[in-house]
C-alpha cells in the first residue's frame, strides 16, 4: 500500500527557510515501529502521522516522531500538519483540533486573500517551571562562559507547556552566534535534570534583525550526535510563557516576534501570544507561515498494494 506524504517548511514564508517537516497522510494501520522507521528515513527533526480521531468531535489524531523516538507534543509539527490538512480541504477550516499524547491541541488556520498561509497552535498544558541549573553549567553546555549568561530575569530553568526544555537567556547576540554544543557538558548537566535539550535566546537584537524581539537557537540530540533545530515552536511557546509569567503585568497579552535558525542558514519567524488574567497565564500560542515543498508516496515493506 502506498502512503501519501507532503513535506513543508514551517515558520517561514519562503522555500528553504524555517524547519522542514514530513507529514504522512493515511497513516492508519502503521505500527509504531513502522512510523519510527519512516521518521528516521525522512531524517527531519520531526515527522507526523495523521490518523482518524478517537473522538469524532476532533479532526485527527496526530503522532509525532523524531529520528530517535516518539514525543508527546511539538510546535512546528502541529503548525505544519494543520497547514497541510487545511490546504488540501475543499473548504479551508477556521481551526482544527488534534489529539496528541500531551492532550488536545487546538490550531487556528491563518489565511491571506483566501489562501492558507500558516497556522497558530494553543499549547496543550499549563506552564510548568521545574529544575534550575547554574549559569556556569548552562554556559558549559553551549561552550560559553558564565558571563555570557544573564540571570537577572530568570535563572537557566526547565520550562514546559507540553514538552520540557532548559531555557537560558544569553547576554549578547555575539555570544548567541558563537555558541556550540558541548557533548560532555550536555551529558554531565542535562542528565542530572533528566533533560537533553537547551533552548537559548537573547534580547540583544541588532537593528539589521529588527523588528524581532528575541533571537534564539536550540541544541538537541540528532541522528548522529548533538544537532541544531532551525525553528522550535514548543520551546518558543514555553519560553514566551516563562517571560509572561515573570512579567509584572497581571492582565493582558504579551506578544513576541522571535527569530531562530538565522545562524544556520534557515531563518525562521515564530509569533507568540501569551494571555494573562489576574496574574495567571490563561493560554499560550505560537504560530507562523508555512510553504509546501514536496509531495509523493512511500512504500512500507510487507504491505500489499
Amino acid at each position: 500500500m502506498q502512503r501519501r506524504y507532503i513535506t513543508v517548511d514551517v515558520f517561514t514564508d519562503r522555500a528553504f527557510g524555517g524547519n522542514p517537516l514530513g507529514v504522512v497522510l493515511d497513516a492508519e494501520g502503521l505500527s509504531t515501529e513502522e512510523m519510527q522507521a519512516i521518521a528516521t528515513e525522512f531524517n527531519y527533526s520531526e515527522t507526523t502521522f495523521v490518523l482518524p480521531p478517537q473522538d469524532k468531535v476532533n479532526d485527527a489524531q496526530v503522532r509525532i516522531f523524531t529520528v530517535r523516538s516518539e514525543i508527546p507534543f511539538a510546535g512546528h509539527p502541529n503548525v505544519g500538519t494543520a497547514f497541510v490538512l487545511a490546504s488540501r480541504a475543499a473548504k479551508a477550516p477556521a481551526r482544527l483540533r488534534f489529539e496528541e499524547k500531551a492532550g488536545l491541541v487546538p490550531v487556528e488556520i491563518l489565511s491571506d486573500g483566501g489562501n492558507v498561509v500558516g497556522a497558530e497552535l494553543t499549547a496543550p498544558q499549563a506552564l510548568q517551571r521545574t529544575n534550575e541549573v547554574s549559569a556556569a553549567a548552562a554556559a558549559a553546555c553551549l561552550s560559553l562562559t558564565a558571563a555570557d549568561v544573564k540571570t537577572n530575569r530568570h535563572a537557566p530553568q526547565v520550562v514546559s507547556v507540553g514538552l520540557p526544555f532548559l531555557v537560558v537567556e544569553i547576554a549578547s547576540r555575539e555570544a548567541l552566534r558563537r555558541a556550540r554544543p558541548d557533548a560532555a557538558a550536555f551529558a554531565r548537566t542535562l542528565a542530572e535534570i533528566g533533560r537533553d535539550v537547551v533552548y537559548f535566546y537573547t534580547r540583544d537584537v541588532p537593528a539589521s534583525e529588527q523588528p524581532l524581539d528575541l533571537q534564539a537557537r536550540m541544541f538537541h540530540p540528532g541522528a548522529s550526535g548533538l544537532s541544531e533545530d532551525p525553528a522550535t515552536g514548543s520551546a518558543t511557546a514555553a519560553c514566551a510563557a516563562l517571560l509572561a509569567d515573570i512579567d509584572p503585568a497581571r492582565d493582558g497579552e504579551l506578544r513576541l516576534r522571535i527569530g531562530q535558525g538565522v545562524d544556520m542558514g534557515r531563518p525562521s519567524l515564530l509569533l507568540t501570544r501569551v494571555r494573562k488574567q489576574g496574574g495567571a497565564i490563561t493560554s499560550v500560542h505560537v504560530g507562523g507561515g508555512c510553504v509546501t515543498m514536496m509531495e509523493g508516496t512511500l512504500n512500507v515493506p510487507g504491505e500489499a498494494g
